[in-house]
């Protein structure tokens, strides 16, 4: 596994890490090509009836991850001390409540979809294909939640292959099922907007059964086997760790998307194109930070695992690789979307006007993405050794106390580009927080094993 190779260690994390990325890049441009599907085949309301489901999908999700942070860093621990038991008893405990949850999701899902879709306000006119859609999407969470559980604790054993392939898998099925489902499969009728989200049952299923599989042949550290099914009995000792991980990495999560909602709310205030600038910089702005947010589970995984193997003291060589990585990585990609930044726009905006105003807050911005990078590397770091309301307050500061005032502010002075000038604000002051709680409290302390 990467951390005990002896290969160096900046080696170790490009193989941990590049398939990590991947994934990340994979999953995205699948939900982009799937929204082109419904939106080419079926109409724009289709994009609307599932836009409307998608702020409580994002909670699911980042319940889900938090989770899946909490068990990642216990399973690493678990893993670099040689416990394979312990290993599987967190995978087993951590899927055993997901599931439960999602049961009861699926439940509520099955009975009160067509009352969740009228309280988000959705318009009549997609009433019925947004509650079709959010109908099954809940009933059938306990698939979407064990896809993403078992792949991200893999992680934890330095395993990011076998996630990369299941995201093969699990893409490749649902851009054939999804044009499928919406056309009318073999004669039947056709499924509308709930096409996507059968599309996702039937990957979901399929890849389950893939890994099953692979894992089995393997003898995977976490293969679906008796010992794995009776650690499904959560056990209360490993939940509530699990839980104490977790809950700061989702409640993180939510932080930034309430955010995101109010800064949103101010671009809206200066008409449609800047919304759609805000778009187009948005989306831009997620592929640059996909190098910074795997850097970051990357340093919380091997620094785990160094954690369990009774050798904290790499932790310092970890971080000081994960920032070296965010800036050749995540600062290189920042430099391309710079020397892009025309093409890159124009790939979602073709009028001049909206094209100019979209580069210039792009200028403003991305370049901030290296030190949002490097703040993430001093908390995952932490959060290897089971810190996590630190680095919470100080992310929720930043966001909350300097990020969204900030914005307002300097919108009302500068204009629209005060609200992206916040950023780099935002940023910088995570960075330097992180950075000063991490060499003056945290490295002072002595991480030990939770597991």
């Amino acid at each position: 596994m990467p951390v005990t190779s002896p290969a160096p260690l900046w080696k170790n994390f490009l193989v941990f890490l590049l398939p990590m990325m991947a994934s990340n890049i994979l999953q995205s441009l699948f939900g982009t090509i799937n929204n082109v599907y419904l939106g080419q085949m079926i109409g724009v309301d289709a994009l609307a009836a599932v836009t409307v489901f998608f702020p409580v999908m994002f909670a699911f999700i980042a319940l889900v991850m938090g989770l899946s942070t909490g068990a990642s860093v216990l399973i690493g621990q678990a893993f670099g001390a040689g416990d394979h038991v312990k290993v599987k008893a967190v995978a087993g405990t951590t899927l055993g409540i997901a599931l439960s949850f999602a049961a009861v999701i699926a439940l509520f899902g099955s009975l009160f979809a067509g009352d969740l879709v009228v309280a988000l306000g959705t318009p009549p006119n997609i009433l019925d294909e947004a509650t079709a859609y959010a109908r099954v999407s809940m009933i059938f969470m306990p698939l979407t939640f064990a896809v993403i559980l078992v792949t991200a604790m893999m992680r934890g054993v330095g395993d990011t292959i076998t996630p990369l392939l299941a995201l093969v898998v699990y893409t490749l099925i649902g851009l054939v099922v999804t044009p499928v489902m919406i056309a009318g499969p073999l004669g039947l009728p056709r499924l509308g907007v709930a096409s996507a989200a059968w599309a996702s049952v039937a990957s979901s299923i399929l890849t389950l059964l893939w890994l099953h599989f692979h894992l089995r042949a393997r003898s995977h550290a976490l293969a679906f086997d008796r010992e794995f099914l009776r650690a499904m009995r959560p056990d209360g000792r490993l939940l509530r760790l699990v839980l104490r991980i977790g809950i700061p990495a989702s409640l993180s999560m939510m932080v930034m998307s309430v955010a995101e909602l109010v800064l949103l709310g101010l671009v809206n205030g200066y008409g449609s194109d800047a919304t759609a600038a805000y778009g187009a910089v948005g989306q831009v702005m997620s592929y640059v930070q996909f190098p910074a947010l795997s850097i970051a589970i990357s340093v919380s995984i091997f620094g785990a695992q160094a954690i369990g193997r009774g050798q904290g003291s790499q932790i310092g060589a970890i971080v000081g690789t994960g920032l070296q990585m965010n800036l050749w990585l995540t600062g290189g990609l920042a430099v391309l979307g710079y020397l892009f930044s025309p093409g890159l726009m124009a790939l979602f905006i073709t009028e001049p006007a909206v094209l100019e105003l979209a580069q210039g807050l792009l200028h403003i911005v991305l370049w901030s993405t290296v030190l949002f990078g490097m703040a993430t590397v001093f908390s995952g770091a932490m959060r290897s050794g089971g810190t996590v309301w630190a680095p919470l307050a100080i992310s929720s500061f930043a966001i909350l106390a300097v990020e969204i005032p900030s914005a307002i502010f300097l919108s009302r002075h500068i204009g629209i580009e005060g609200v992206w000038a916040a950023y780099p604000i935002a940023f910088c002051t995570m960075f330097l927080l992180q950075m000063s709680y991490y060499l003056l409290v945290w490295r002072k302390r002595t991480a030990a094993r939770l597991v």
